[in-house]
């Protein structure tokens, strides 16, 4: 299959991120950012002047605190330019902090634009092209590079590991680092799977 080239940077670079395990947990630069989702979202929703597109970003308890949130910004950005960078980052702020109180995350204000982590990064841009088959194929490339890589390594030490010290302690450093690395591109398809097979009405059946 051929590979848009815009895609292959990001993708090479979310492929390494997630081999990595850097991908199990939450990225707390993704939604705190000023170019993520949530951020989108609310410049929307303040464009148009309606607050619906930015509730799905938070739950039903919190819902009046960011309505009163969004009048108070719709009243208060007419003034000015300057207010209206101010109440519009008022907004942001507050609409951010609620929405990772709700993923039990601390809110540690906005983040540049640009921080946003690669591997995010890439999957918003494979939901907005619709074709999620071709980060698939680059983090699993990514993957499979990576496992033969390391058992080259690893193999290859094992065969002089008993000539001496400093040839066994190398072993040990490639041995290490492959079953590490399997180990932990393991854990991240088992964690897919689960939520997967979680989340399936048919494996209640």
């Amino acid at each position: 299959m051929i590979i848009n080239p815009q895609f292959k940077r990001p993708l090479a670079a979310a492929a390494a991120l997630v081999v990595m395990g850097l991908a199990a947990g939450p990225v707390a630069a993704h939604c705190d950012s000023l170019g993520g989702p949530v951020v989108a979202d609310a410049r929307s929703a303040l464009s148009a002047g309606k607050i619906d597109q930015v509730l799905k970003w938070i739950g039903p308890d919190d819902e009046a605190a960011i309505r009163d949130a969004f009048e108070i910004t719709l009243a208060v950005r007419s003034e000015s330019e300057t207010a209206m960078h101010l109440a519009d980052r008022y907004f942001f702020e507050t609409l951010v902090r609620i929405h990772r109180a709700t993923e039990g995350e601390a809110f540690s204000g906005l983040k540049p634009a640009g921080s946003v982590d690669p591997a995010i990064a890439a999957a918003d841009r494979a939901l907005e092209s619709g074709q999620g088959n071709v980060i698939a194929e680059e983090i699993a490339a990514g993957v499979r590079a990576g496992v033969q890589e390391r058992f080259a390594a690893a193999y290859a030490a094992r065969q002089t590991a008993d000539r001496s010290a400093a040839d066994g302690r190398a072993y040990v450093q490639a041995y290490v680092q492959f079953t590490h690395f399997v180990e932990t591109a393991s854990h991240l398809v088992e964690s897919g799977a689960s939520h997967q097979h979680a989340d399936d009405p048919q494996s209640h059946r």
